[in-house]
């Protein structure tokens, strides 16, 4: 069954929203069910955007499916809002934090009241900053209930394709994941594993079309569109903003090679993701080096919503940072290092051969310590991730199987380089073969001790989520000495960038004095990011994009109608001269 046709470009409806991400859908379902006439436009031929490519995780403490498990307390709301602060501060407004802490339960049961989306906490998935006043070693994260998508018919043909190609009906939740990473470690990677085989032959045999994760997130988000009929324009790319005395009233889009403007009787959402796939704005804005290559971000993220926003003379916030993750360039794609960083018997050395960090951060705060390094001088770009026979014979590493040879591909291309002492691989991988033996000598004192004296892996709770509890004393340290030995190239990838356009508490885009530009919101990542230069937890950007993009329907639902002569309309055009 093939995918339908895109819905037609209206001349003029209540509400123009932009991007069918999780931002830019859950706006258009809202504007809907507020009664507003609304129309959403894609770029591409997909919807779902990077949503669809993640893994599907929602930070959004106090939500029904938190309270259903038991995990919300007493003072959870003034324990979210003191976290937000030890871990923000000033670098986002008081209120713009606290409306999505306050409003974000809300948003979650909208969402399960208009969508076949139904979501279950993450147990034991740690906040990022735990220790943190307010965080939470038990973890505030949900992830959406595995669905049958048949009722989407030939529109699931549209969803964004994966991150990884994954079989039909092969569905691993992030709860599932955590125990598979560990191989044979321990029973319940195995009994996982035969647990998704199981489950996907169940699915087969009835004719099932599963999805988990952030796909699941896209497909439930699309089903309430089209129950609450929201037309979708695929293919309708921005090219900028119809302004009217400094009001956006519609939007200039370019759709089946002609560009048109569609108006917006009451407002434009912007919710078109980031610039990772711009290597121009990347290099402008982000630190370097950088590359297009390094992301996993959607291809179709280019920055038009962002360079549309700024031409209309929107300010902007976060520009030079990213939603980041060590990262595995591999041959066929990037890898983003989750579990594999963290587990023991894995440590990470720059371009001298040392170590620079706790290997197992918050992977935002990991790349952070990866561009530190490279403004001091010292090469961390690309860095290596060193491991021994013993790791590889135990653990599952970017899609392989314990004990899986290495692809020759990936030998063939530099990503992994492989010796039968620590000296050869130092010089394999171009570092100083003393500085390196001292490196893993030093760290394995440190796996035998139980005590990163170093850097503190293992300490934080969050450090042992993808750890190995099996290994003793410390589960995130054990001692590389099996040889051969491997070296595995690491870059500073992403998620997404995190800058954007400066918003408020209502999703309305700001100028660079503060005040409002009138008919225009904006949510995701196309707008600077409510968690600042940090990530509270896993699904601190899902969360926010659904969130915003909700506060923005409610907003243009509330505001006073504005009346606008078409005769005064002016036209900006979006340009590179006017970013």
């Amino acid at each position: 069954m093939s995918a339908p046709q895109s819905a037609p470009l209206p001349d003029e409806v209540d509400v123009v929203v932009v991007g069918a991400g999780a931002a830019g859908m859950s706006a258009a379902l809202a504007s809907a069910k507020q009664g507003l006439d609304t129309v959403l436009l894609e770029k591409s031929a997909y919807f779902g955007g990077s949503t669809a490519r993640s893994g599907g995780g929602v930070w959004i403490p106090g939500n029904y499916a938190l309270k259903a498990a038991g995990q919300v307390s007493a003072d959870d709301m003034a324990q979210s809002k003191l976290y937000l602060d030890s871990i923000v501060g000033d670098d986002v407004p008081k209120d713009r934090r606290d409306t999505y802490l306050d409003r974000g339960p809300e948003v979650m049961d909208f969402v399960r009241e208009h969508t076949p989306l139904r979501f279950t906490w993450v147990p034991g998935y740690a906040d990022y900053h735990p220790e943190a006043p307010g965080g939470r070693a038990a973890g505030r994260t949900c992830e959406p209930i595995p669905m049958d998508a048949r009722f989407l018919g030939g529109e699931l043909e549209r969803l964004h394709p994966q991150y990884t190609k994954a079989p039909a009906n092969m569905i691993v939740t992030q709860a599932d994941f955590r125990k598979i990473s560990l191989g044979l470690r321990t029973l319940r990677g195995p009994l996982t594993m035969v647990k998704v085989v199981v489950r996907r032959m169940l699915s087969l045999l009835r004719g099932q079309k599963m999805f988990a994760m952030g796909n699941a997130i896209a497909i439930g988000l699309r089903k309430g569109l089209m129950d609450a009929g929201v037309p979708v324009v695929y293919e309708a790319e921005l090219t900028g903003l119809a302004l009217d005395n400094g009001r956006v009233v519609g939007v200039e889009v370019t759709h089946d090679g002609v560009t048109r403007t569609v108006g917006a009787r009451r407002g434009v959402v912007l919710g078109s993701g980031g610039f990772e796939r711009n290597l121009e704005l990347r290099e402008k804005y982000l630190p370097q080096p950088t590359s297009v290559d390094w992301t996993t971000g959607s291809q179709f993220n280019t920055g038009g919503g962002l360079l549309a926003g700024i031409a209309a003379g929107a300010g902007t916030d976060l520009l030079d940072d990213g939603w980041w993750g060590p990262t595995i360039p591999l041959p066929n794609g990037p890898w983003f290092c989750l579990a594999e960083r963290n587990l023991p018997g894995s440590m990470i050395v720059n371009q001298a051969g040392r170590r620079y960090m706790n290997e197992a951060l918050p992977y935002v705060e990991a790349v952070h310590e990866m561009y530190a390094g490279e403004a001091t001088g010292v090469g961390h770009v690309p860095s290596w991730m060193v491991i021994d026979q013993r790791y590889r014979n135990r653990y599952v590493f970017a899609g392989l199987m314990p004990r899986q040879p290495f692809p020759g591909r990936w030998f063939k291309e530099g990503v992994i380089k492989k010796s039968s002492t620590i000296a050869g691989l130092a010089a394999e991988i171009g570092v100083p073969a003393d500085a390196l033996e001292a490196t893993v000598e030093r760290f394995n004192g440190f796996a035998r001790s139980g005590a990163d004296e170093d850097f503190h892996r293992g300490e934080s709770a969050y450090d042992k989520y993808y750890s190995d509890h099996t290994v003793k004393p410390n589960p995130s340290l054990h001692v590389i000495d099996q040889a051969p030995f491997y070296a595995v190239k690491i870059v500073p990838g992403d998620l997404g960038t995190k800058g954007g356009l400066v918003t408020d508490e209502r999703a309305r885009v700001l100028r660079p004095d503060g005040s409002v530009i009138p008919g225009l919101y904006a949510a995701g990542n196309v707008s600077s990011a409510v968690m600042g230069h940090t990530y509270a937890g896993p699904g601190a950007t899902i969360g926010p994009a659904l969130a915003f993009g909700y506060l923005a329907a409610e907003d243009i639902a509330t505001a006073s109608v504005v009346e606008v002569g078409d005769g005064g309309a002016s036209r900006n055009h979006l340009s590179e001269e006017s970013a």
